[in-house]
């Protein structure tokens, strides 16, 4: 996603860095999420955790699953659960294309990002994923300790 340097509004809030280490991201996919009032505004203070949270289809419905929100202190008597289901907003056509990723073997819905884009309007990114088997994140990690050396090796050779 092109970000602006100068974009006051465009904030990544969670990320789920072990997604990528944990899973074969096959595509990404940016979607709308319904949140709370509470929730908005302990989201712009940075109380946000995705990292143990999922995406699935359910009842013709996207939805995330364990996603942690952080209360919002002043917000006394309208807070939010922290921990609750929270609708994803994608287009009928794009969820049909979903329900059919994850019924194929292994293939699952992995949130990657939640942030707020140029408009101010929270986002979440998810992607089609595919589990990584033990001997493939070790490859992965050769192949990125190999591109670090390598890197080091053309600095100190120049």
């Amino acid at each position: 996603m092109a970000k602006k340097k100068d974009d006051p509004n465009y904030k990544v809030i969670a990320e789920n860095r072990r997604a990528r280490f944990d899973y074969a991201i096959e595509e990404d996919l940016e979607c709308g999420i319904i949140l709370e009032g509470s929730e908005v505004k302990s989201l712009r203070l940075g109380g946000a955790n995705i990292a143990e949270s999922y995406a699935h289809v359910d009842e013709g419905e996207l939805w995330l699953v364990n996603s942690y929100v952080a209360p919002y202190a002043q917000a006394k008597t309208f807070a939010h659960e922290e921990r609750r289901k929270r609708k994803l907003l994608v287009s009928k056509k794009e969820l049909a294309r979903l329900w059919n990723a994850t019924q194929r073997k292994g293939m699952t819905l992995v949130p990657l990002v939640l942030y707020f884009n140029h408009r101010g309007i929270a986002k979440l990114k998810i992607g089609i994923a595919k589990g990584k088997k033990t001997h493939d994140k070790r490859a992965t990690e050769a192949k990125r300790d190999w591109g670090r050396q390598k890197q080091r090796l053309l600095r100190h050779g120049e």
